[in-house]
């Protein structure tokens, strides 16, 4: 509603992402227009800007906690951190139920999955594009995968704590940071909260104390 309030044409389609990624291909083909992907160079030089401000603002970071969809975040850390000419681990962060990327980062290329069943949207994707995942292979330290549940509990966090409303995947790096708590103890250590684009009732019923269920 938020886009289409904006003036721009909406097509819903597909299950996932990658259903509607690939729709948009078809129809970007058809009507001869410009299609504009989730993971490109120029994309990611540009989010590199919230990198930049990071290691700016927070100076000798030891690590940052980032969650990965299709990548460019992630890839904007790494290239900050490397042309800033910092160690700082970079630390990808995914949802077991979505594990293309955790997958791919183990086995050194893209990996396909059949399903990204995460509530934790910004996490769902199935198809990694494989520039991300070598740049993600070459810079990051490590991929965490996280259950639903503590997804689920660092959004409850979030609010309770700081009285923010923030997404699945907006929480997940916290989440990751709590699973490793031991091994950062003493650390200096970021993480990224990319948003707060969760539904109303999906929100009630993470701070009732339930974690959503997908298909």
């Amino acid at each position: 509603s938020a886009i289409a309030a904006f003036g721009a044409k909406v097509v819903e389609f597909g299950r996932d992402f990658d259903e509607a990624k690939h729709e948009a291909f078809r129809i970007a083909a058809v009507e001869g227009l410009h299609f504009v992907p989730s993971f490109h160079r120029d994309l990611v030089a540009g989010v590199a800007s919230y990198a930049l401000e990071l290691f700016r603002s927070a100076r000798e970071l030891d690590a940052v906690y980032v969650g990965v969809g299709m990548g460019s975040g992630i890839a904007g850390l790494i290239a900050a951190r490397d042309l800033l000419g910092l160690r700082t681990e970079i630390v990808g962060v995914g949802a077991a139920k979505a594990p293309a990327t955790a997958l791919s980062f183990a086995a050194g290329r893209p990996i396909a999955t059949a399903s990204a069943q995460t509530f934790a949207d910004g996490l769902a994707t199935r198809e990694p594009n494989a520039l991300a995942i070598a740049t993600i292979c070459r810079g990051a330290a490590r991929m965490i995968e996280l259950t639903e549940d503590a997804i689920a509990e660092a959004i409850r966090i979030y609010f309770d704590d700081t009285h923010q409303v923030v997404e699945g995947a907006g929480a997940a790096p916290l989440a990751a940071l709590l699973q490793e708590r031991q091994r950062m103890a003493g650390r200096n250590v970021a993480v990224v909260l990319s948003g707060g684009n969760i539904e109303r009732a999906r929100f009630l019923q993470v701070l009732r104390g339930d974690t959503p269920l997908t298909a």
